[in-house]
This record gives C-alpha cells, sequence and structure tokens, in this order.
C-alpha cells in the first residue's frame, strides 16, 4: 500500500495571502526570524508566490489576487479579524520573540505565560490579522514521538 505522506522535511505546509505581501515578508522575517528562500514578483511588484524557511519548516505566500483560488480566501479585515486557521512556532526562547514582537508594535493577544500543558509562549497578530501561536512548547518532545 502507498503511503500519502510524501517523506520530506516538513510535510504541512501553510499557505497565506497578504494585500502587501512584500510588507508581510519583511515583518515576518525581521519579527518572527523567517527566512526568504524565494520570492518571485509579478511586474506590478505584487507577490506571485513566496517561500519563507523556518527551521525545517516552510510558510508559502502571496499576493492577493481574485482567481478562483484566490475567491476562496477571506483576509481578517474582512470578518472582523476573526481568523479560520492559525500556526504554531516552536521557538528557543518565548520572551525574547515577544519582544521583539512587541517592538514592532503587534498586537499581542494572548499574553506571553507557562502554559498548563508545558513550554512557555503566547499569541499575537501580524500587520494584517493573522494570527500567530508562539511558545517553547515541542509536541516532536512528547515520549510517544521521541526516537
Amino acid at each position: 500500500m502507498m503511503q500519502i505522506p510524501k517523506p520530506t522535511r516538513a510535510t504541512i505546509l501553510p499557505c497565506l495571502r497578504y494585500r502587501d505581501a512584500p510588507a508581510a515578508i519583511e515583518w515576518l522575517c525581521s519579527t518572527l526570524g523567517f527566512e526568504a528562500s524565494r520570492v518571485t514578483f509579478n511586474e506590478d511588484g505584487s507577490v506571485a508566490h513566496a517561500r519563507l524557511t523556518y527551521g525545517n519548516g516552510m510558510l508559502m505566500l502571496g499576493s492577493l489576487f481574485d482567481t478562483d483560488y484566490g475567491r476562496l480566501l477571506k483576509q481578517p479585515a474582512e470578518l472582523q479579524g476573526f481568523v479560520t486557521q492559525t500556526a504554531y512556532l516552536v521557538v528557543n526562547d518565548a520572551d525574547q520573540v515577544h519582544e521583539r514582537v512587541v517592538s514592532a508594535g503587534a498586537p499581542v493577544v494572548l499574553p506571553l505565560q507557562d502554559e498548563d500543558y508545558g513550554g512557555r509562549g503566547f499569541t499575537c497578530r501580524d500587520p494584517e490579522g493573522h494570527v500567530w501561536n508562539i511558545g517553547t512548547y515541542d509536541p516532536w518532545e512528547e515520549p510517544e514521538y521521541r526516537q
């Protein structure tokens, strides 16, 4: 029987759209620590496709476009700030990232705290309202996943 997930670095990749994708890329890299591994621009300066790496993970993003795929998505501003999905970033030091987020002026929507399930973390919004969970809890370190 064929294994469905391909054996690769990370098999789940969040995909986000931004009204100002170049500004989002700058914020995600300078504030949260992503690295832009590829950014393809359209002639009008919008982002056709970007790959941002984060450790062994990756985020794909682009500008908003009026396409069949684009019409499937709503931005947080169109939903009174609500989102239907979030991403969790595993970090070495949640306090340090929290300080960077606060310095960048991003809204912290759940405070920095020690979590009941382990680790320390907080939740913030990026400049376009997407929600990011950031913490030191690493689910891969749970006994059932240790090798």
